[in-house]
């Protein structure tokens, strides 16, 4: 494959464009979870209700799911880098009015305006990496992206154990959204200068009746998984979760004959693809359920703070990190063998950790087992990604980056919807954490099937 933009251009830049993009990226991913642990000085602050920080937490995980494949799409027509831009400056804006928010109501509103520019900054870094990198360049852009877009909830949690509990300035919880403003500013100002222009795809427009019918069907699916659990599953949840599976089936079909279509489903079409994403979406949605319930049983068996349970897992992205920056250095043979040992090493590091730590947390143990673990997720994503984008061709960047965006949210909040009930309906935290583990290491065990398809069907490439 020929280079996308010329060599020397790609070398000065690459470095400066990949260190704007990721940190974008990067403060996208962790606004989720940085909130959640900083939830309860919120809601202090404010004297704020159960529903309103819910909608706070809760908010940005919804709006970003149901606005990721619509902005996918804006970027082929506006220039991917405006989009980045332009969301990237929303997502600033936002940040600060949530930290300047009065009260409960108006931090909802400003919280989901922030998941709105961050659903718009999200899936053009992917877009950009899969136009402007190619060869061993694309595959080591690739190891820091799923480094940034896996471990980004986990440093959220540090990050706003210590943002939270530091007081900063007096300002209490208000410091973790603004945060956000100071590298957001830097990031504006270096953006333009670094970034390569990505020309408008005059021939694309956005189609409202797609657009319309994706919102409604994925607002009425991924509603309930979110709200549903804590509100004891109400007869509600069943009809939208039923009507908004409904209307994704209906989006599919009404995609495959629309003139404009919003995500273009010949993405899916090289052999290899469909399994692929797959199995990425499932190592992705078990990470999301893995990290919480264990957190949850390190907070409320083993008396962790959420400062000492987010530092738990910096042996997982050790191993993640690890395995990401190093794997596109491994001979050809290796690297088709990860995306199947991955995830199966995945489910062995934690499956031994729960049986572990059940009543204790034994230090030496659960290091070597995390950074299993971590490096096996890592080997389940971040090879099989990359491959992924070498089967699609570039025009169709913004698509893969819908699908990569979007399927491991759908995944996260319906294994935390599933699980997430397993987990706490059984009699204790750590029979409820055996429990989802064991159902995780089933999941995982799927998706090195899925893996499997794909590297038999693209042997020795």
């Amino acid at each position: 494959m020929t280079a996308l933009v010329p060599p020397a251009v790609t070398v000065a830049r690459r470095g400066p464009m990949l260190a704007v993009l990721l940190t974008g990226q990067a403060m996208a991913s962790m606004d989720g979870s940085i909130v959640s642990v900083a939830a309860q000085t919120i809601r202090d602050g404010l004297d704020a209700g159960s529903t309103a920080i819910q909608l706070v937490v809760s908010g940005y995980l919804l709006t970003t799911g149901v606005l990721l494949v619509t902005c996918a799409r804006i970027g082929d027509i506006v220039g991917h880098r405006r989009a980045f831009l332009v969301g990237l400056g929303w997502f600033t804006v936002a940040s600060l009015l949530c930290g300047l928010a009065p009260n409960a109501p108006l931090l909802v509103l400003t919280r989901v305006a922030q998941a709105a520019g961050a659903a718009l900054l999200m899936p053009q870094v992917f877009s950009l990496i899969q136009r402007h990198w190619d060869g061993p360049a694309r595959r080591r852009a690739i190891g820091l992206y799923s480094l940034v877009l896996a471990l980004g909830v986990a440093l959220g949690q540090v990050i706003g154990g210590l943002v939270a509990g530091a007081d900063l300035f007096g300002l209490s919880w208000r410091p973790v959204f603004l945060i956000n403003v100071p590298i957001g500013a830097v990031l504006l100002a270096v953006g333009p200068r670094v970034l390569l222009s990505s020309s408008p795809d005059e021939r694309v427009r956005l189609d409202p009746a797609g657009t319309a019918l994706l919102t409604v069907a994925m607002a009425a699916f991924t509603m309930p998984l979110i709200f549903g659990r804590d509100q004891g599953w109400p007869a509600w949840t069943w009809v939208s979760l039923a009507c908004g599976a409904a209307l994704l089936v209906a989006f599919v079909r009404y995609e495959t004959r629309a003139r404009h279509p919003l995500l273009d489903l010949a993405a899916l079409r090289p052999r290899g693809v469909k399994p692929g994403l797959v199995a990425c979406w499932i190592v992705m949605g078990c990470y999301t359920v893995f990290l919480l319930t264990l957190t949850l049983h390190l907070q409320s068996t083993l008396r962790f703070s959420p400062l000492q349970a987010g530092l738990a897992f910096v042996p997982y992205a050790v191993g993640f990190g690890m395995l990401s920056l190093t794997w596109n250095r491994y001979p050809r043979w290796l690297r088709n063998a990860l995306p199947v040992a991955g995830p199966i090493a995945f489910a062995i590091g934690a499956g031994l950790l729960v049986l572990l730590c059940r009543d204790q947390w034994h230090p030496y143990g659960t290091v070597a087992l995390l950074l299993l673990a971590g490096a096996g997720h890592a080997a389940g994503y971040s090879p099989l990604i990359a491959r992924i984008t070498y089967l699609v061709e570039p025009r169709l960047a913004s698509a893969i980056s819908a699908l990569n965006s979007t399927g491991p949210t759908l995944t996260g909040v319906t294994a935390v919807a599933g699980l997430g009930t397993v987990y706490f309906a059984a009699p204790s935290s750590a029979e409820g954490l055996l429990r989802v583990v064991a159902a995780v290491a089933a999941l995982l065990v799927a998706g090195a099937a899925c893996a499997l398809r794909v590297t038999l069907s693209h042997r020795g490439s």
